[in-house]
Order: C-alpha cells, then sequence, then structure tokens
C-alpha cells in the first residue's frame, strides 16, 4: 500500500489542481511500480509560509524581500 506525503505552502492552490496532483502520482506509482490504485494514498499538506523556511528565513519574509526588490527595478 503506498503513501506518499506532498508538502506545498498554502498560497492559492485549487482543489483541481491539487486533484491533478493526486491522479497523476497515482498512476506514475500504477504505471512505473505497478502499483493498484485502490490501494494508494496521497496526503497534501498544506503548510502556513510563515511555517516554511529556507536560507535562515520564512517563506512569507523571503516573497516580502523579493516584492521589495521586484519593485526597486
Amino acid at each position: 500500500m503506498p503513501f506518499v506525503s506532498v508538502r506545498i505552502t498554502r498560497d492559492g492552490v485549487t482543489s483541481e489542481q491539487k486533484a491533478q496532483v493526486i491522479a497523476e502520482i497515482t498512476e506514475t506509482l500504477e504505471r512505473v511500480l505497478k502499483k493498484d490504485p485502490h490501494l494508494t494514498h496521497i496526503v497534501i499538506e498544506e503548510v502556513d509560509t510563515d511555517n516554511w523556511g529556507y536560507a535562515g528565513i520564512t517563506t512569507t519574509q523571503y516573497r516580502k524581500k523579493l516584492a521589495e526588490a521586484e519593485g526597486k527595478s
């Protein structure tokens, strides 16, 4: 029974997009690994950008800096 966890930031991903991700991951596991789609579980976890960080800052802070830099161009 495959279990796949997908983590993304919570910022405008639609239900349709998430459904497509679930369908395509399921199809890939079936095609490549011959896994039964009825036994395949996909979980999408949405993380607030304040709770996702890299390079020492949150994604919220990073995007703010990026927007400020683009505004100066």
